[in-house]
């Protein structure tokens, strides 16, 4: 099964827009959505079947016992975080505990203890086709962990499908490198801005790390053409493919305030979109 993730090294610039468009264009049977902070695939690719949930278990939190605890304070003194409270007893922050074990190691009573902790949940849906994601706690980290288990998941789930299309995160952390492992090609989406261009430099670099073969479109390209030049100039100078350009459309703006896909009304956008899904595929296609 091939697997085409879509990225973007900034939100907003329409990366889950085109990835809607492309599991309908492509009639995939495995799709993820790998923005765990912020998942919002499913607002327009509704769950194809019951979903089952699971809670996903990050890094353990200490927990202090109050009556093996005779307030040493050696926790408060070695906590870099600033995670314990001593005031009016000492008790552990859960949102500034990062589950590093310090103060269970330098505490002499053996008073804390560190206890699996619920830092999102697991979605899977199955049916005609298999839609993964998660959405991870507020407060919580080791997102790039859960990013590997939505992929682990779909990956099990999954029988017979030829293609995967991958909804990654913004940005260039770690939900993003680790949506980045083992995939067969990545589509970058970038915006005619000075942030957008940044970014999009930046997650190329990124994705470089992994050897992986890269693509590029421009989404609103004609709101500033004179940054879309560069953006086509940067593309030719490093020998990136540019498979095509999309303009901003209201009417995509109100497809997708309905819960609609571009493709699925009549849109200069939805047009641009499947000749850009064309120009992937065949990338894709021609990758051993």
């Amino acid at each position: 099964m091939k697997q085409l993730l879509i990225l973007s090294g900034k939100g907003g610039t329409g990366k889950t827009t085109l990835a809607s468009a492309f599991i309908k264009l492509s009639g995939a049977k495995a799709y993820a959505d790998c923005d765990v902070d912020a998942p919002n695939l499913h607002l327009v690719m509704h769950q194809p079947g019951k979903v089952r949930r699971s809670d996903y278990y990050g890094l353990p939190k200490a927990e202090i016992n109050p009556d093996l605890c005779v307030e040493c304070d050696l926790c408060r003194k070695n906590c870099r975080f600033e995670a314990i409270e001593s005031n009016p007893a000492y008790k552990v922050d859960g949102y500034a505990c990062e589950g590093c074990g310090v103060c269970a190691a330098v505490c002499p009573m053996g008073a804390i203890l560190m206890k699996p902790a619920v830092a999102g949940e697991l979605m899977l849906s199955v049916a005609d086709a298999v839609f993964s994601t998660a959405q991870l706690k507020m407060g919580s980290g080791t997102s790039g962990k859960l990013v590997t288990e939505v992929k682990k998941q779909l990956r099990a789930a999954v029988v017979g499908a030829d293609l995967a299309i991958i909804d990654g995160s913004p940005g260039i952390g770690c939900p993003v490198i680790a949506s980045l492992s083992g995939v067969n090609m990545v589509l970058i989406v970038t915006e005619p801005s000075i942030s957008g261009i940044s970014d999009m430099e930046r997650i190329i670099k990124t994705a470089e790390k992994f050897q992986v073969t890269m693509a590029v479109c421009v989404n609103k390209y004609d709101t500033n053409m004179a940054n879309t030049e560069k953006i086509e100039s940067f593309c030719a100078q490093r020998k990136l493919p540019l498979v095509g350009r999309i303009p901003y459309d209201p009417e995509a703006v109100r497809a997708i305030n309905a819960g609609r896909s571009i493709i699925d009304v009549d849109c200069l956008a939805g047009r641009a979109a499947r000749t850009v899904y064309s120009e992937t595929v065949k990338i894709l296609c021609n990758k051993k």
